[in-house]
């Protein structure tokens, strides 16, 4: 698999911070706008995922637990937790100071319990409820409410780092009355304004690409946010966005394009953040297609792609090259095991040793009848330049060894449906995020 680590780099307007790290006990108040390279496409946590959605929605909801700075779990909705000595077992007492954002129109709150504990992790793994995340949680057999503040996880088997396992974000049982699944297309409240027991609550928006408001919630149960209002700006552009903060427009820029690195570092104004991330960008494969089961074709693919040329033009150099689904900044990454490096002779070869020898007029190879041509989709929401320069050059890659790929532009809901559930392409390209 075809896989490239990238660096993110959020850039910060001299003066306005993030809450909890660098801010007194005196230093409340003041708004924040930061800017996203377009806006977000769900409301609901477990239908989230894209990058978008999932920054935006770290706001507004909670889960069990989760890492802190350090990467270390810490309590969120649970103030501790016991592991059985089997490590079939994990109990969560929750905290029973939490209570879920006002509805609209209404001042009264709901007390948060086990109960949407539990109705959150059966919604999320009905079949029929449209998200990515099941396969991730398969280890769970079911969820049982103890008392209204304990609630049990029973394990089909134990797997490593269990704890960090449960960063999913709880929903709102009381919305989801009568709910057993989510699909996105339902009639729900919850789709347009979301309702959590996070840190910001959400004020609204005035439509699907304008910007979203969010104020902080004073009776946050891990204390009052520092930052009073928060406004999202999305932008369809990248470049409109980094020259909207050039002249004030916005505070931050979750996401600095490498090519302006260089102008912002050169405004003293502005402070540059680079971490990296436990994320990564990826071409996926589907092995159902009996071609890209073979192992020998997806290693061409490989082999036939300049990922340090595609790394050093369209990203200026600003990540570095992985050999697995783990970034190395995970305990699970293997340092023995090193990327595959750039060699269409290898790729050829693979190809060859396989039985696609013969060429059409165009130069696609071929396998008796069977061209070796692959669809691939790309959401609508990711048709942004660098996104678009890579994917050309991966086209252009393969074509150099005889592959023939075709692009489909999909509409997010769309993609989402194609990828998860109908399984209607033969390769991606996305970026998987670690919560």
């Amino acid at each position: 698999m075809s896989v490239k680590k990238i660096l993110y780099i959020t850039v910060l307007l001299l003066g306005i911070v993030f809450p909890i790290s660098v801010f007194s006990q005196e230093n409340y108040g003041g708004t924040l706008i930061y800017g996203e390279y377009g806006a977000p496409t769900r409301f609901v946590p477990i239908l989230a995922n894209d990058a978008i959605s999932i920054r935006f929605l770290e706001l507004i909801y909670s889960s069990l637990v989760y890492y802190d700075f350090d990467g270390k779990i810490r309590g969120d909705l649970a103030e501790r937790w016991e592991v059985s000595k089997n490590f079939r077992e994990i109990t969560f007492y929750l905290r029973k100071n939490v209570y879920w954002h006002p509805v609209p129109g209404q001042t009264e709150r709901v007390k948060f319990t086990a109960d949407d504990v539990v109705k959150t992790f059966k919604i999320m793994m009905n079949p029929r409820t449209l998200t990515s995340i099941q396969l991730r949680y398969s280890f769970i057999d079911r969820a049982v409410k103890v008392n209204d503040y304990t609630v049990k996880f029973i394990l089909n088997k134990p797997v490593i780092n269990v704890l960090g396992r449960f960063t999913f974000k709880i929903l709102p049982s009381f919305m989801l009355k009568n709910i057993n699944y989510l699909r996105g297309d339902e009639d729900l409240l919850i789709y347009k304004h979301p309702i959590g027991t996070g840190p910001y609550m959400f004020v609204g928006r005035e439509g699907p690409g304008s910007e979203i408001v969010l104020v902080a919630d004073n009776n946050y149960h891990l204390g009052r946010p520092h930052i009073s209002k928060i406004i999202m700006r999305p932008f369809a552009d990248q470049n409109i966005m980094t020259q909207t903060l050039l002249f004030g427009g916005i505070d931050l820029e979750v996401r600095v394009p490498p090519r302006d690195i260089a102008e912002i570092q050169g405004d003293a104004r502005f402070e540059l953040y680079p971490y990296s991330t436990l994320s990564f960008s990826f071409f996926g494969y589907n092995l159902r297609n009996p071609v890209l089961a073979i192992k020998e074709v997806r290693k061409a693919i490989t082999y036939a792609i300049n990922r340090q040329e595609m790394l050093d033009s369209f990203f200026e150099g600003k990540g570095q090259l992985i050999s697995g689904p783990f970034a190395p900044g995970s305990w699970a990454y293997n340092l023995d095991v090193k990327p595959l490096e750039y060699s269409p002779q290898k790729a050829n070869a693979l190809l060859d040793r396989v039985g696609f020898t013969e060429k059409t007029k165009s130069g696609i190879r071929k396998k008796g009848s069977y061209e070796l041509k692959f669809k691939m989709v790309v959401p609508i929401s990711k048709e942004n330049e660098t996104t678009k320069r890579v994917i050309l050059a991966f086209q252009n890659y393969l074509k150099k060894v005889g592959i023939g790929i075709e692009i489909e532009w999909l509409e997010w809901q769309a993609w989402t449906e194609a990828v998860f559930y109908k399984h209607d392409f033969d390769i991606i390209y996305a970026e998987w995020l670690f919560d």
